[in-house]
């Protein structure tokens, strides 16, 4: 399904919990046991006013923490460190970053009005209670968060009943939001928080779970997820473009922005300068559905748990869920091999391009322009196996100590940050999806045993974790071994499977469905596979029939002109004869469309980015013909938007055509977000010209007086 990218990752768990759960509870009717201790002390006559004050206290250190952060970044001239790397990989689009800075206002208030008030009353915080419901309206209206939350608007025109919108809003015309951009991920479970908000499950050291503590992640990694590179065993059915291709549809559906303000909040911790547990700091498609879903779960997980398609279904949510995104999907990381090969034309090793090891692969796109393009990656793609995910051989080194590493400057670990990640989005344990998936919950070591199959790993595991319950899920997932032709055990194959089978049925757009595509269509789109695309989009001349399994050449490769293409004429559409439409030639900064439905046809305007339309979105053609007047489309002044303000308060704002731009006062430049000022470390521009004037000045009255005593 395209256009779903939840927001947030860092923030994910964090910022979109409050939005998540923290607005749903302020939505929900009933007040808890709050009111009978602290409501008159937050909410009598000035309650209103101390409650803006603290929104607005807490938006100024979010936007000091977000101006800290990026000041950081530019001061770092030489090269970047992995964290950075890693940061900038997730850098939000205007309107993630939007949501992402009010969602972080919003957790910063929830914090400060909570321990405000029972700092008063002399007590901690319970876990149990929560705030007011006029409270958290209150904080969600002035944080900014609302207007994310509310639905959007949706065009009726006959293209938007015909086509989906970029973003995937309005796909659900019942629930709009469903599947869209920018919404929190979905939860299938309640989240599981140490404080109930946002802490992740290990903050504090002296919690325990089931009379345990949570193991540190990177000595998860130590003890039980790492393999030498040279230790990883090969896949002798799969090819390592399955792993590439599940990147490719992750990266689709699930990216999840970082937060913008990876600096500290107040008193917090710089996440790059620290290894303390300070906050914010802790360690689609036709040929995804039909080719390579059904490899992942295997064939019977996938009639069990996506199964044959029945039509759109209205009450089906597809928005990603937050289980998805953050454990089942990264299965794949346990499949990724240590090296990139790169074949020559017979699909041997390159004499001149031998194969790279991942680290030397990592943000090096010049690469593909010195040394032999793209063909060369996608032979080796094609004919090399990926690696076995091995419960003995989890995932290589090159992951777990050497991710992103341009320098010397340390390294990353997926497998930490996968762990730390599903819990900073709050994840419960891998019981609690066991239970969820039907497949009863583990008591002892021997049951874990039993379940894993493997008594070596499920020793170190438990010696780690003590009880199954505290067991992180992405962990849990990939100890299990593998269903028959599958490459996921029986917990992720339920997971996986009910999304993918929630983000078809809940498409109102899927190809499949009635009245997407005729029956023509759909024929031509059934004979489409990854290998058309390859030979359409590359310079190779042959190809396997099935691009995901491991293929030997020549044997297994098949001539381009023998693979099915798809033929675009049973898309056309001609104007009948005598039309008597009057199209427009054109529409300023917009465009128009001639549209038919239900037997008449119609004109749909719209306008690009950064303008608003004015007039009629649709207009019905005139049966005797005739012009048609156009709307126009007027500029939008986003520096006018003073609830949403496009740059941040050390930037001014500069209205431009179809956008702004954000400027700064010398010698002050632009961030890494284009809309905070931040120090240059150079004197201004002026100072410079006073100086240059004054050496001109200095000389001209020194030479002056040489003449003179010389004379």
């Amino acid at each position: 399904m395209v256009g779903l990218v939840p927001a947030g990752s860092a923030w994910g768990g964090r910022a979109l919990a409050v939005l998540g759960v923290t607005l749903l509870v302020a939505l929900a009717r009933g007040l808890l046991p709050f009111f009978l201790g602290g409501r008159d002390l937050l909410w009598g006559q000035s309650g209103e006013a101390s409650v803006l004050g603290v929104v607005e206290e807490s938006r100024r250190v979010v936007d000091g923490a977000i101006q800290h952060t990026v000041r950081r970044d530019l001061s770092k001239r030489g090269l970047p460190s992995p964290s950075q790397l890693l940061s900038f990989s997730k850098l939000p689009e205007p309107t993630s970053r939007a949501v992402s800075r009010a969602a972080e206002i919003m957790e910063a208030s929830v914090q400060a009005v909570r321990t405000r008030v029972y700092g008063k009353l002399g007590r901690s915080w319970p876990l149990t209670d929560t705030l007011p419901e006029a409270v958290l309206d209150t904080i969600a209206n002035a944080s900014g968060c609302r207007p994310h939350m509310l639905p959007p608007r949706c065009p009726d025109t006959c293209l938007a009943r015909k086509y989906r919108l970029i973003t995937g809003a309005c796909n659900n015309r019942d629930h709009p939001r469903w599947g869209a951009s920018n919404t929190a991920l979905a939860r299938w479970l309640p989240p599981a928080y140490e404080d109930g908000i946002s802490e992740p499950r290990g903050w504090n050291p002296h919690v325990l779970y089931s009379g345990f503590p949570l193991p540190p992640v990177r000595e998860v990694t130590r003890q039980v997820i790492r393999v030498p590179n040279e230790a990883v065993t090969e896949d002798d059915q799969y090819s390592d473009l399955l792993t590439v291709w599940g990147q490719y549809i992750d990266h689709d559906v699930a990216f999840t922005p970082q937060s913008a303000s990876g600096a500290a909040f107040g008193a917090g911790a710089d996440c790059q300068l620290t290894c303390e547990n300070r906050s914010p700091c802790f360690p689609i498609q036709i040929i995804t559905l039909r080719d390579y879903v059904p490899k992942v779960l295997g064939p019977e997980a996938f009639q069990q748990h996506v199964g044959p398609y029945e039509g759109y279904d209205p009450t089906m949510d597809p928005t990603v869920s937050n289980v998805f995104s953050t454990a089942a999907f990264r299965f794949g990381h346990a499949t990724v091999h240590p090296l990139v090969r790169r074949l020559d034309a017979r699909f041997q090793e390159h004499p001149g391009l031998p194969p790279l090891r991942l680290q030397d692969a990592f943000f090096s796109p010049w690469r593909l322009l010195k040394e032999g393009g793209l063909d060369p990656l996608l032979r080796g793609l094609l004919a090399s196996p990926a690696k076995l995910p091995v419960q003995e051989q989890l995932m290589n080194e090159e992951l777990t100590e050497r991710l992103f590493v341009l320098g010397s400057s340390g390294s990353l670990d997926l497998a930490s940050i996968n762990l730390q990640r599903g819990r900073d989005h709050g994840l419960p344990g891998y019981n609690a999806w066991r239970e969820f998936c039907g497949l009863g919950r583990l008591h002892t070591r021997a049951e874990l045993r039993s379940a894993v199959a493997n008594a070596t790993l499920a020793g170190r595991i438990m010696d780690l974790y003590g009880h199954p319950d505290n067991i992180d899920v992405w962990l849990g997932g990939l100890a299990e071994p593998l269903l028959p032709r599958a490459r996921t055990g029986p917990l992720f194959a339920c997971l996986i499977g009910r999304q993918m089978k929630a983000l078809r049925d809940g498409d109102r757009f899927w190809w499949e469905s009635s009245g997407v595509f005729t029956d023509e269509q759909r024929r031509e789109l059934a004979r489409h596979s990854l290998s058309r695309v390859i030979c359409d989009n590359t310079g190779l001349p042959s190809v396997p029939a099935d691009a995901f399994q491991v293929s030997r050449f020549p044997q297994d490769f098949e001539p381009c002109e023998n693979i099915p293409g798809l033929n675009l004429d049973v898309w056309r559409e001609a104007l009948p004869q005598g039309d008597a439409c009057g199209l427009p030639d054109s529409l300023d900064n917009g465009d128009v469309v001639l549209c038919g439905e239900a037997g008449r046809r119609v004109l749909v305007f719209s306008c690009r980015h950064g303008f608003k339309l004015q007039g009629p979105e649709q207009v019905a053609c005139s049966p005797r013909g005739g012009a048609v007047r156009a709307p126009v489309c007027r500029d939008i002044n986003e520096c006018e938007d003073a609830s949403h303000p496009p740059c941040h308060g050390s930037a001014r704002c500069r209205n431009t055509k179809g956008g702004f731009r954000c400027e700064c006062t010398d010698p002050a430049v632009l961030g890494e977000d284009g809309t905070t000022c931040v120090d240059s470390g150079r004197l201004p521009k002026a100072s410079l010209v006073s100086i240059a004037l004054g050496i001109v000045l200095v000389v001209g009255l020194a030479g002056l007086t040489w003449t003179l005593v010389c004379r």
